[in-house]
């Protein structure tokens, strides 16, 4: 798994983390038998990961006999890993950007395709919302994330973490925050800490949108001015007196309103929007 990792706390000879990749190597073995316990492969699924970096999560993952594939952007470890990985029948490698690669081309039916990755944390939120769209053909994804865009992920309506992550996260997936994970596990250490969390895109999503992208929007512009009431920051999309119709108070915050309130929001604005003077 890669902020990108390897094994124990060795790393090639001549491979520097490469601060532009967001690379903190996973070296910690305890933390390492911990996500791979809370994965538990089988072998008749699909497993990718994410930056393996240097292949401490890799390897442990290929015992598993799981049919496996890497996505690795840095071109001077795609050399490294296959070497190191030659004798895994199991084992591919694809040199790729993983914010403009399609993982659907990777999917086969019959075979749960998971994810898994030490996401750099100069990439994280894009790189979600990327993978939100792949849907329920993902079976789950467990990620190592900066602990507070996990918090973010995992907010409730009224926290402060609470956001545009939480809600459009919410909205196709299952969230828990499994374990947190201190600076001490990675080399270089990150300031910050790291957290594991699982997604598990809803096969019925429990407040379907009848237009996503309408949903996305008006949620980002909620967030946009999140202390503004919602009267203010959605005046362009809906008036007050459609909110109180809803049963959504047009001076709350966004902050305080649930999944369901912005799919009511985006279904109304759908069938009702406002239409310039």
């Amino acid at each position: 798994m890669s902020k990108n990792s390897s094994r124990g706390s060795r790393k090639p000879v001549g491979h520097q983390a490469r601060k532009r990749f967001g690379q903190n190597f996973l070296h910690d073995m305890t933390v390492i038998d911990r996500i791979v316990r809370s994965i538990n492969p089988r072998v008749e699924e699909q497993l990718v990961e994410i930056g393996p970096g240097l292949g401490a999560m890799t390897e442990p993952l290929l015992d598993s006999g799981v049919p496996f594939t890497a996505i690795e952007l840095d071109r001077d470890l795609v050399p490294v890993l296959r070497t190191k990985f030659f004798n895994y029948p199991n084992f591919n490698i694809i040199e790729a950007d993983a914010l403009k690669f399609d993982f659907r081309t990777l999917i086969k039916e019959g075979h749960p395709f998971r994810l898994v990755g030490n996401l750099p944390y100069n990439i994280s939120t894009p790189l979600i919302f990327h993978l939100l769209e792949i849907g329920p053909s993902v079976t789950d994804m467990h990620f190592m994330l900066q602990k507070e865009v996990v918090d973010r992920l995992a907010a409730k309506p009224g926290d402060g973490q609470y956001g545009r992550l939480s809600v459009m996260a919410q909205y196709y997936c299952r969230v828990e925050s499994i374990f947190n994970v201190g600076p001490g596990a990675f080399n270089p250490p990150p300031k910050v800490w790291s957290a594991i969390v699982r997604l598990e895109p809803h096969q019925e999503k429990p407040f379907p949108c009848r237009d996503e992208k309408l949903l996305s929007r008006v949620v980002r512009q909620a967030f946009a001015m999140r202390r503004k009431t919602l009267r203010n920051c959605l005046k362009k999309e809906i008036s007050a007196e459609a909110l109180e119709l809803l049963g959504i108070d047009p001076q709350a915050r966004p902050e305080t309103l649930g999944v369901a309130d912005f799919v009511k929001i985006a279904d109304y604005i759908l069938e009702h929007p406002l239409t310039e003077d």
